[in-house]
């Protein structure tokens, strides 16, 4: 990796990531709580999106790789790949969830994809990426903090179930089911050093639950059930993270 910006001081740190922070709040509970069919939410989302960049110029670095979002084709690869596993896994959730009674159908099958698919992938990818920003990009390159793997894993992983402020009333199963989520995205992002490859699963989770919607419409019949199905995909994925072999390339850079 390369060296650490000497601008980026510990208080820029912390100011730019609350800055990112409150904004990102901002867009969550709108969409959340307050006001979930203003537009302003989508757009306050975008805008901690966006937000991103300029923070990262200031901290010393091109802009999005202060958070590990550089954009070699090995990454773009690896983007697609975990999209795909994470397709997976959502639907084979669905399946299991409907066979256990967790999930019933609801409605019938959509025949028009193509532009509901499309407006999904950008949807689903924007706060998946603003997210990832704050809890993986931030604790793993920008803060600067010497992580052991199951530390920053754990850190990681508490850090996003925290980030969740809107859904603290949610139950235990829900707590859960963040932590084991973001268990599996944390790990992804510190086996290959990059924020793509958690990105990649957390998209590609929620683009999911658009095309589950689409092809196969459930609602769930016990939602602890449901949140604990989903808690359990991410273990699954968790595991097959640690089991894919470390690149080579991954391997020098962990060294440097």
């Amino acid at each position: 990796m390369d060296a650490r910006p000497a601008s980026a001081t510990p208080l820029r740190v912390a100011a730019g990531f609350l800055l990112m922070f409150v904004v990102y709040q901002a867009a969550e509970g709108l969409q959340t709580v307050i006001a979930p069919r203003s537009p302003l939410g989508p757009l306050l989302m975008v805008a901690s999106l966006l937000l991103a960049w300029p923070i990262g110029r200031w901290l010393g670095w091109r802009g999005y790789d202060a958070y590990l979002l550089d954009l070699r084709p090995r990454w773009l690869a690896l983007l697609a790949g975990g999209l795909v596993l994470a397709l997976g896994a959502k639907l084979a959730t669905v399946e299991i969830g409907l066979r256990s009674g967790g999930y019933v159908f609801d409605g019938t099958p959509s025949t028009d994809l193509a532009v509901p698919l499309a407006i999904g992938l950008l949807t689903t990818f924007i706060p998946s990426l603003a997210e990832d920003i704050l809890t993986r990009g931030f604790p793993l390159r920008t803060w600067g903090v010497r992580w052991s793997g199951p530390a920053f894993v754990a850190a990681s992983a508490l850090l996003y179930t925290l980030n969740h402020l809107w859904r603290f009333d949610w139950g235990w199963t829900e707590q859960l089911r963040l932590f084991c989520l973001g268990l599996a995205y944390a790990a992804a992002a510190w086996r290959w050093r990059t924020l793509w490859a958690a990105v990649a699963l957390h998209w590609g989770w929620n683009f999911a639950s658009i095309v589950a919607d689409l092809i196969e419409p459930v609602r769930p019949a016990d939602i602890d059930q449901t949140r604990l199905l989903g808690a359990a995909a991410h273990l699954v994925l968790l595991a097959i993270v640690l089991a894919v072999p470390v690149p080579r390339v991954r391997a020098r850079d962990q060294a440097e």
